[in-house]
């Protein structure tokens, strides 16, 4: 498939695919083009830089997949931390900034837990030196 950008005489630019360079040569002398704009069939290519690949587009390329990787396999990680936690750790709900206080400060056994705070419980949790962290955040989790 060739993209071309093409040009009506009302100035008019717009894009469109063709199968191959002969495509377009019969279909503009059969007057089967024609302008979205005023429907006009005056066309004619307009000027366009070419497509070519490059040793740097190729770099680009090359650096996008590592990241990709990378990213998945951060992903995957994330996962199986999550479901470390999940599996060795009590769910606690709302009250996980009441319950890590206690296991601090020692009122009841000490145990993981997870659930759910707000950036103040975090916060104030924080200031008394009572050591929390976030679960990763997972791709799903936004779903």
């Amino acid at each position: 498939m060739i993209r071309y950008q093409l040009k009506c005489h009302c100035k008019n630019e717009f894009e469109s695919w063709f199968r191959s360079s002969a495509d377009f040569d019969q279909q503009l002398e059969e007057k089967l083009l024609s302008c979205p704009l005023c429907g006009s069939s005056e066309i004619s290519k307009a000027l366009m830089a070419p497509n070519v690949s490059t040793s740097r587009l190729k770099k680009q390329t090359s650096e996008n997949q590592s990241r990709d990787r990378a990213l998945e396999e951060l992903r995957v990680a994330a996962r199986k931390i999550r479901e470390h936690v999940v599996e060795n750790s009590e769910y606690v709900g709302d009250k996980f900034a009441n319950e890590a206080r206690k296991i601090h400060y020692g009122d009841v056994p000490q145990r993981g837990i997870y659930g759910e705070a707000d950036s103040d419980d975090l916060r104030e949790l924080s200031e008394e030196g009572v050591e929390v962290m976030p679960l990763p955040s997972l791709p799903e989790d936004k779903n």
